[in-house]
């Protein structure tokens, strides 16, 4: 596994070790990229970390993120400081704020991302009705848990907490739980 640390400010484009970073990528000094990444467009790379086989297109990935592995950052989208984003993690014009973690298997379309929140796997950001896209707004310090999906437009405000497997429809103040489960029904000797 091979990694490229950089050094000046900016490259006119890139192609060693199984990584392609186009023309007009800017990279800045304390930037690392492991082998197998794409860097494509207009994106900026700012001391951040790409570890290995990430597809980032017309993005700003800044300092003290790590992305990946796997990740496809989308275009429109700007990751804040020291965030995580993990394995087979899909990011489009959405804003991502400061030390926020989306670590595995999860959708983030159109959305805006407070600081400090941590979005569970398999999390998704339901933003396409079939007819137009619309925006999720969630606040700061939220933790959105594994298999959650929101549909857009919502509001999620500051403090709150969805459970796993909840589906969010309603906006949600600050400081609330949210949990919308079908209950559970076991039968015996049945099929379905």
């Amino acid at each position: 596994m091979k990694k490229i640390c950089f050094k000046k400010d900016s490259i006119k484009g890139y192609n060693k070790h199984n990584i392609y970073i186009e023309k007009g990528v800017k990279i800045s000094k304390g930037t690392i990229v492991w082998s197998g990444n794409i860097v494509l467009g207009q994106s900026e790379l700012i001391e951040c970390e790409l570890l290995p086989n990430n597809h980032i297109d017309n993005a700003i990935i800044r300092k003290g993120s790590v992305i990946g592995p796997f990740a496809r950052i989308r275009p429109r989208t700007e990751i804040k400081e020291n965030c995580k984003i993990g394995n087979f993690v899909e990011i489009k014009n959405s804003v991502v704020g400061s030390s926020t973690k989306i670590s595995h298997l999860t959708y983030v379309g159109d959305a805006d991302i407070g600081k400090n929140c941590n979005l569970g796997c398999g999390s998704v950001f339901c933003n396409y009705d079939g007819n137009q896209k619309h925006k999720c707004k969630v606040g700061d310090n939220v933790f959105i848990g594994s298999n959650a999906n929101l549909i857009a437009p919502l509001e999620i405000g500051n403090n709150c907490m969805v459970a796993s497997g909840t589906v969010v429809t309603e906006n949600m103040q600050d400081n609330t739980f949210a949990i919308g489960r079908v209950k559970q029904e076991n039968r015996r000797n049945k099929r379905i």
